[in-house]
């Protein structure tokens, strides 16, 4: 077992014991007044909780099911507003990335920048996330095993730079279905980084709509709690003030007005699994 490696985000410390983080946001930049909106909100309930906190969103969402899906707005206007949102909230930023011309550009607004699963695989993709020297949250492939992300990391590693997350959402389970193994956050945090479960992603039915995913939110509680119950040291989810109406991933995505109720039973449930863990 490698030596756990903690990460320091500005005034945040990420894994190692240290105490559950979030990674939450809308799936996709809408416009901007969504983003800020949703940023301010989740900021205000995490804070209530205790719960240190990342704002996510993509600028652009490559891998959509159809060609005619909305997108987002693009590298340099999602930037643009994401940098707005880190100036102006004081909060860490994770974004997408899916190409290396793009890891450079990002890194200059983003604190974490994020390897789809789609592509997690694809190494100048994944050495130029990690050249930048931004942390760099890898999603695991739904193809691959937990022990097979150690490939992942020594690509990222033998940049130099140890500042790695390792992310689940989810295992293939024959077609258009993801179930999640809990048996791979322990083999992942052998790994030595910080583990967090992607708990949205997780309930996803992929392509299950035809032109778009599917999802079964009523999951999400249930899964997350689980997680955390396994030791995870963060909780990603995506979440929207009103899913039916989203752009990207509504039918997979926490309710916000759900999101108050669950991180404080979250907190609650991860406070108790830390103090075994130090017994």
């Amino acid at each position: 077992m490698i030596p756990a490696h903690d990460i320091a985000l500005g005034s945040l410390r990420l894994g190692t014991g240290n105490p559950l983080f979030l990674i939450a946001g809308p799936c996709v930049i809408e416009n901007e007044s969504h983003a800020r909106k949703m940023a301010e909100k989740v900021a205000k309930i995490a804070s209530d909780c205790g719960v240190p906190y990342i704002f996510k969103a993509s600028y652009d969402k490559a891998n959509r099911s159809s060609v005619k899906a909305f997108r987002g707005p693009g590298l340099t206007e999602g930037l643009r507003i994401l940098g707005k949102i880190k100036s102006d909230l004081k909060l860490p930023i994770l974004t997408d990335i899916h190409e290396p011309s793009h890891a450079q550009v990002a890194a200059e607004v983003c604190d974490v920048l994020q390897i789809p699963a789609f592509l997690a695989r694809q190494t100048d993709l994944l050495l130029a996330a990690a050249k930048t020297g931004r942390v760099v949250n890898v999603k695991k492939p739904q193809f691959v095993s937990p022990w097979d992300m150690a490939n992942v990391v020594e690509k990222i590693a033998s940049t130099g730079n140890k500042d790695i997350i390792l992310t689940e959402r989810g295992a293939t389970f024959g077609y258009q279905n993801l179930v999640v193994d809990m048996r791979s956050f322990p083999i992942l945090q052998k790994l030595g980084y910080p583990v967090v479960f992607d708990v949205t992603h997780s309930v996803q039915l992929p392509g299950g709509q035809g032109h778009s995913s599917g999802g079964q939110p009523e999951f999400i509680e249930p899964l997350a709690r689980a997680g955390v119950a396994a030791g995870v040291d963060g909780i990603f989810l995506e979440t929207h003030d009103n899913p039916a109406e989203a752009l990207s991933d509504g039918p997979n995505a926490l309710p916000l007005s759900q999101l108050p109720a669950l991180l404080k039973r979250l907190k609650e449930l991860s406070t108790v699994v830390r103090r075994w863990s130090v017994q």
